[in-house]
């Protein structure tokens, strides 16, 4: 996994523990106005290919609907390959698995060296004491629309918890960036 040493296009990859959803990606691409590129989602790609071919392009979100450690055989995993690129990655935590999903997949990335810009709590309610008490790098939580709740797709509202955690990841990924 040779990544390359021109300068890249900024990327953001989306990671989930089992993979990123369809929803979450176009709820998170909506809050940070950015675009939204096809998940990735064939194991059977080398992710170091993948990773090269999308650093020829535009930056944007590129969710990533395969779980971050699973084996790929040669390849290894994507974890390992993100890190290898150092690809600033966001985890998005699904609200019923925060116990102890959240604390492994970020030990996970951590392990190889995923520059990773912190976790997003996926619908729920959100509970800011007990996510600091976490002791993890938080950001905030998107709270995700039901399908036919609202008469539109599924997504997220322009409301208050959106808004901070669009400033937040911005701020954040600046900070990477520029680090």
């Amino acid at each position: 996994m040779n990544p390359s040493p021109r300068r890249r296009a900024p990327l953001l990859v989306l990671t989930a523990p089992g993979g990123v959803t369809p929803p979450a990606a176009a709820a998170l691409a909506a809050a940070l106005a950015l675009p939204l590129q096809a998940a990735v989602a064939d194991p059977a790609r080398d992710p170091a290919a993948v990773l090269a071919a999308l650093a020829e392009g535009a930056g944007a979100l590129v969710p990533l609907a395969l779980d971050p450690g699973a084996w790929l055989g040669p390849a290894g995993s994507w974890a390992e390959a993100l890190g290898a690129w150092r690809q600033p990655t966001l985890l998005l935590v699904p609200a019923g698995g925060l116990a102890g999903l959240a604390a492994a997949y970020r030990a996970l990335l951590a392990a190889a060296g995923v520059p990773l810009l912190g976790l997003v709590q996926l619908g729920g309610p959100w509970d800011g004491a007990a996510r600091r008490g976490d002791g993890l790098p938080w950001l905030g939580w998107l709270p995700l629309e039901e399908p036919g709740g609202s008469g539109e797709e599924p997504g997220v509202a322009s409301d208050e918890p959106t808004v901070a955690l669009a400033e937040t990841l911005r701020r954040r990924w600046r900070e990477l960036a520029e680090a």
